[in-house]
């Protein structure tokens, strides 16, 4: 009777195993799928900004050219959230939800929505920052899955940052900044009173906001990836507080 249990036991943890291994098997193809698909499509906009910058000799009119596969690509980086939310990569949901919201915000609710800054030299340089950092980022990613990391990639991935980081949140800060005559003269996004919802929203004083979030959200940030370089390139252990 008991040998017939303990069967029974052994049979039923085996057939879990299995049941985890294909969805290890699942999760790894997909991941690995998503980002060669992403590190192709950073290469495209990176290759698609060279060639423009080299046939007309100047930065404006890049973002244009390249304006429907960027948002594209990085509406798509929406779906790395869902990845942390149900497990399937090992990074807080938290952090990886302020990077990506507030890349997508950039695109569409600044750079898409305000035409007016899209020849400013702040664009182009948070577009480069971009460009760089995610294919670095996701060649890094599908590399590692593929158990076939070399080490200029993983050294790329934990060393470039240090300068790329704050320069992308210099543009983006830049870009902002350059927004706000054009957003406060228009009223766009911008609900007044009286209206049938009683509710007010002032887009212009929203942006002010969204800027000075920056001062308490980048540092976080920052140090966050240095204690990664730190444990990844150096070997420290590094004990995080929970998110």
């Amino acid at each position: 009777m008991a040998s017939g249990e303990e069967d029974g036991a052994v049979e039923e943890k085996e057939t879990n195993n299995k049941k985890k291994r294909t969805k290890s098997a699942i999760a790894t193809a997909w991941l690995t799928f998503y980002n060669i698909a992403m590190t192709a499509g950073w290469l495209v906009l990176a290759l698609a900004m060279a060639r423009y910058y080299l046939q007309k000799g100047t930065h404006k009119g890049v973002y244009r050219s390249i304006a429907r596969t960027l948002k594209f690509f990085q509406t798509f980086a929406v779906l790395e959230v869902g990845h942390c939310a149900i497990g399937i990569v090992r990074t807080s949901v938290i952090v990886t939800g302020v990077q990506v919201c507030s890349r997508i915000f950039m695109v569409w609710f600044i750079t898409n929505s305000i035409r007016q800054v899209q020849n400013q030299e702040s664009v182009i340089l948070f577009l480069v920052v971009w460009t760089v950092t995610e294919i670095t980022r996701y060649s890094f990613y599908t590399f590692k899955l593929l158990n076939h990391l070399p080490y200029f990639i993983k050294w790329a991935r934990y060393n470039l940052f240090i300068v790329m980081y704050p320069l992308g949140v210099i543009g983006e800060l830049m870009t902002i900044y350059a927004a706000l005559p054009y957003v406060r003269r228009s009223g766009m996004y911008s609900l007044r009173l009286p209206n049938k919802y009683n509710v007010s929203f002032d887009y212009y004083y929203f942006l002010i906001i969204v800027m000075l979030s920056y001062i308490p959200l980048f540092p976080q940030l920052y140090f966050h990836m240095l204690r990664q370089r730190r444990r990844v390139l150096h070997g420290e252990v590094i004990v995080e507080k929970d998110e």
